[in-house]
């Protein structure tokens, strides 16, 4: 499937809704407070509630990159990736705060000159009054995050962390691991996950026998090919993440016990993009319980890196 637009504005209940009707939300007799304008800073509060960023690993950098705390905020647009693309969709969008999962600048830049490519996504971001906030590790690993997303789209009970967190609660972590309802064959397991994430070029890949029967299932959002031990340890039968390349799925495999786990990859930017809707909408309900008046919607931007992808016997 394409990415869906998801609207998720703070405009659809509660206060908001009441104002709409001449009910409570009005200020009148009944004593509820107006509707408040969010600032940036509200906005960072609220998303410090849901995704601490005491949760992301040591390498990581999220939270604000750009934009003034004492901004005001009426519309906020979720992305996988702060690519030219979805920076344009959000200012046509009028958004003044883009929240993205994956980082801008994870790494040092000592120049943002607006000639290279980063560069120019901070100035047009500055130069619209866009802000930036990026939630990255921090909502892979917190309650409701990524990885939380993917085993409840994927239909696993008694879902735990594959790696706790070291500063957080015992469900958080990186990675998840659950059992599915009823045994599945890898295909149809397979054929699973290629029904629930967006359509990209790469697809869905798998290794094990397409007949083997699967149950306990290890998923990580993003890039977790430094999790097989951890997936070892949670004696998965199939292991679901992005990005594996060729020495550590290989290798994998090797080590597998009675041909288990299986390994599954799928896109990187496909898994997560799962975790946007469910984000945009713990964000706007506790924007809402504050009585802030936002509307939020979901980049239709695909960010997937690839275009087309030839197969044997394929066009």
């Amino acid at each position: 499937m394409e990415p869906v637009n998801t609207d998720v504005s703070a405009e659809s209940g509660g206060a908001a809704a009441a104002a709409a009707d001449g009910g409570p939300g009005n200020g009148d007799a009944s004593g509820t407070a107006d509707l408040r304008t969010a600032t940036l800073g509200t906005v960072q509060l609220a998303v410090e509630e849901l995704w601490p960023e005491s949760l992301a690993e040591d390498w990581d950098e999220v939270g604000l990159v750009a934009g003034h705390t004492d901004a005001e905020v009426h519309r906020i647009m979720f992305a996988v990736d702060p690519t030219a693309e979805v920076i344009e969709e959000a200012i046509d969008f009028g958004a003044e705060l883009l929240i993205t999962h994956h980082p801008l600048l994870l790494k040092g830049v000592t120049s943002v000159a607006a000639n290279t490519a980063k560069g120019k996504a901070v100035h047009r971001l500055i130069e619209s009054g866009t802000a930036l906030m990026t939630v990255h590790t921090n909502g892979d690993s917190a309650v409701g995050g990524v990885s939380d997303v993917l085993a409840d789209a994927l239909g696993l009970q008694n879902v735990t962390p594959l790696t706790p967190a070291a500063n957080g609660l015992p469900e958080e972590g990186i990675g998840r691991v659950g059992d599915l309802e009823e045994v599945l064959t890898l295909g149809d397991f397979a054929a699973r996950v290629f029904g629930i994430l967006p359509s990209v070029a790469g697809g869905v890949r798998v290794s094990g026998d397409r007949a083997g029967l699967v149950r306990r299932v290890a998923v990580c959002g993003g890039a977790g090919d430094s999790l097989f031990g951890e997936v070892r340890a949670s004696n998965a039968d199939v292991y679901l993440t992005a990005d594996l390349r060729h020495h550590p799925a290989s290798e994998a495999r090797e080590a597998a016990v009675n041909d288990r786990p299986y390994l599954i990859d799928v896109s990187h930017f496909a898994s997560e993009w799962l975790w946007l809707p469910a984000a945009a909408e713990a964000l706007g309900n506790v924007l809402t319980d504050q009585g802030h008046d936002v509307e939020i919607r979901v980049s239709t931007t695909n960010s997937d890196p690839w275009d087309f992808i030839l197969t044997p016997g394929g066009d």
